[in-house]
Order: structure tokens, then sequence, then C-alpha cells
């Protein structure tokens, strides 16, 4: 049996260990640069708006006068809108994953189907507030309601549940199938019973992500028309209404520095909403991660 020489190795590895430490400084170094904008990004945020946020801020309307201005009808506009977002983005979103990866045919067919849904994640936004545009608002005549932005925002972010919910349902080992199948379960019932439960940390996953952009997209709502100033709040889903990113929007756009203040209040507000939201779905992952 020849041995190795264990000086060549050595000499062999070096200029990998070398290589190896330059990768990693320049991959920490993007990060870094990465938080540094970041962190000064949002402390310019909280110095411009945490003085001018207080509860009188919260439960105002938008005004012509900053020192009155609030963002109270933009806060339940975006609540009643992500009501409509998350139930259908989740439900069809989960369903067509199923379909796609427990009853659907591994084809050609298949196979460009979900090469599309993977292309749609990046599509830009305003293209999907043109479709909103042309079926929600024109052709089901839902105008500027909540309804026709929040299937507009769906169809913008359900290609990422959809593509989330696939591959937690994918990551599913086939013993827990083939196991609850020996003891008679139907197709249906190890869905329903087995496969959903242990993926469903993976793909609430996928869904905090898609709130997260749904929640923020401002280009969308800006093509369907949605009101820049709005007194009114909704009351149902077929009401007009405005949201807080065309609020925030709209106060950017002002000259005034007031408003450019009360602007970053807003987006406080918005980060806030954006926190809640994402906390619950996060505690709803944890408590079915520890129980499957």
């Amino acid at each position: 049996m020849r041995l190795i020489d264990q000086n060549k190795v050595t000499s062999n590895m070096k200029p990998r260990i070398v290589r190896n430490k330059i990768y990693k400084y320049i991959f920490l170094a993007a990060t870094t640069l990465c938080l540094i904008v970041l962190a000064v990004l949002f402390a310019r945020v909280l110095k411009q708006g945490l003085p001018h946020l207080d509860w009188q801020f919260l439960t105002s309307t938008p005004s012509r006068k900053p020192e009155q201005a609030g963002v109270y009808s933009a806060l339940i506009g975006t609540m009643w809108m992500m009501a409509v977002v998350i139930p259908v983005t989740f439900i069809i979103g989960v369903g067509a994953a199923i379909y796609l990866e427990e009853y659907a045919k591994k084809n050609k067919f298949t196979t460009f189907i979900e090469t599309n849904i993977s292309n749609l994640a990046g599509v830009p936004s305003v293209v999907y507030g043109l479709l909103g545009l042309t079926l929600f608002a024109r052709a089901f005549a839902l105008g500027q309601s909540v309804l026709a932005a929040g299937l507009t925002m769906s169809l913008l972010v359900l290609p990422v549940i959809i593509v989330a919910a696939q591959e937690a349902i994918r990551a599913v080992p086939k013993e827990i199938r083939e196991a609850s199948y020996g003891m008679g379960a139907t197709k249906w019932t190890t869905i329903y019973k087995v496969v959903l439960p242990t993926a469903i940390p993976s793909i609430l996953t996928g869904a905090i992500l898609a709130i997260s952009r749904a929640i923020g997209e401002t280009a969308p709502l800006v093509v369907l028309g949605i009101p820049l100033f709005l007194i009114q709040t909704p009351t149902s889903i077929f009401d007009s209404f405005t949201a807080l990113p065309m609020q925030i929007y709209n106060w950017t756009g002002r000259p005034q520095a007031e408003f450019q203040d009360i602007a970053a209040a807003g987006i406080i507000v918005l980060l806030a909403l954006l926190i809640l939201l994402n906390s619950i779905a996060v505690l709803i992952r944890n408590k079915f991660s520890k129980k499957f």
C-alpha cells in the first residue's frame, strides 16, 4: 500500500484554506455592509418618526395639516385588505401545492406548470397591478374596493406560497405516508392527518415571507387607483379604502418637512403591524413544530 506524502498533502491544502478565508471575509463584509445600511435607515426612521408617534396619530384620519394628520383610516384599510389576502392565499396556495404534489401525474405538462409558477414569483409587482386592474377592477366591476386590492395582492404572493408548500410537502418522508396507508387510511386522510401537520411549519415560513411582501407593496395599489387621501374607513370588502403604503407614499411626496416626519411615523406603524402578523404566524409554526 503506497503511503501518501504528508508534506505534499499539506502544501496542496494551503491554497484552498487561503481561498476559503478570502471568501469568508468577502461574505462577512457583504453581510456587514447590508446590516449597516439597514441600521442607518432604521435609525433615521426612528429619529424622524418617534416624536410624532402617539395615540392621537394612531386615532386621527388624514389631514392637509401635518399636525392633525393620522393613520387611522389607512391602518384599518390595511387590516381589511390583509383579512382578504391571508385566507385566499393560504387556502388556494396550499390547495394547489397539494394537488401538484399528491394528485397530479408527473409529466411534461405538470413540469411546465411548476416551472411557470416558479417564474411568476419573480414578475414585477406592477404587472400584477395591471392584471388586477383589468380582471378585478374592470371585468368584475369591483373598482377600488378592498376585495379588488386583496385579490390582486393574493395573485402577487401566491407563487411564493405554492412553491414553499410544495417543498414542505415534498420533504415529508415517504415512510410516514406508507405507515398511514398500512394502517388503512385513505389518501385524503393521510394528507389531512399526517402530511399537512408535518409540513405546516415550513408552509407557514413561506406564508410569513408572502405576507411580509403583500403588506408593504405599493405599486399594485397605485395601478388599481387606490385613493391617497381617504377619511372614511371601510365597513365591508366592497368599500373603497386606503392603505398604509399609499398613505406613506402620499406623505413622502409632499414638499413640507413635517409630512416627511409623519411619513416616518407611518413607516414605524407599518413595521409594527408587520411584526405583529409575523409573530402570530411564528407562534403557530412553533406550536406545530413542537407537536409533530
